[in-house]
C-alpha cells in the first residue's frame, strides 16, 4: 500500500534513509512538520502491518518534481514497491516531469528509472559528496 508519510512514520523512514549514501534528514523533517504547508512531500510503501518498508521524498520545482529520496528496505526490493512509490509520485504531480539524479555506478537504480519511463538528460559532475550524478527525467 502506498500513501502520504506521517509524523509517527518517523522511526522506520530515518531507518530507511540508513540505506541511503547522502540522507537528507532535513528534508525529511520538513516534509513530516506539516504537509500542507511545506514543499517537500513523503510517501511510503507499506507492509501487511501498515510499517513503512520504503519511501519516497519528494520536492516541487519549476515545471518539475525532484524525486529526492528513493528508498526500500533490502528486505522488500524486487515486489514493485520502487516503481509504486514512482507510480504514485506521478499522480500527485499534477502533470509535472519527474526529475532524479543518480550516481553513475548504480546501475540498479538507473535501470529501474529507465525502466520507468526516465531518459537520461546530463551528467552533473561533483554533484554528490563524492563525487559526479546522472539526471533522468520523465515527461
Amino acid at each position: 500500500m502506498i500513501r502520504p508519510a506521517t509524523p509517527a512514520d518517523r522511526p522506520a523512514l530515518v531507518r530507511l534513509q540508513s540505506h541511503l549514501p547522502e540522507p537528507s534528514p532535513a528534508l525529511l523533517d520538513a516534509a513530516l512538520d506539516d504537509a500542507t504547508l511545506t514543499p517537500a512531500t513523503a510517501l511510503v510503501s507499506t507492509d501487511e502491518d501498515g510499517t513503512p518498508v520504503g519511501s519516497l521524498l519528494a520536492v516541487p520545482g519549476d515545471g518539475t518534481v525532484y524525486v529526492a529520496e528513493l528508498v526500500v528496505d533490502p528486505d522488500h526490493r524486487r515486489e514493485g514497491r520502487a516503481r509504486a512509490l514512482l507510480a504514485a509520485c506521478a499522480e500527485r504531480a499534477d502533470g509535472a516531469a519527474l526529475t532524479v539524479t543518480v550516481a553513475p555506478d548504480n546501475e540498479t537504480a538507473r535501470s529501474l528509472y529507465r525502466e520507468c519511463g526516465f531518459e537520461k538528460r546530463d551528467r552533473l559532475p561533483d554533484f554528490f559528496d563524492d563525487g559526479a550524478a546522472i539526471r533522468y527525467r520523465r515527461d
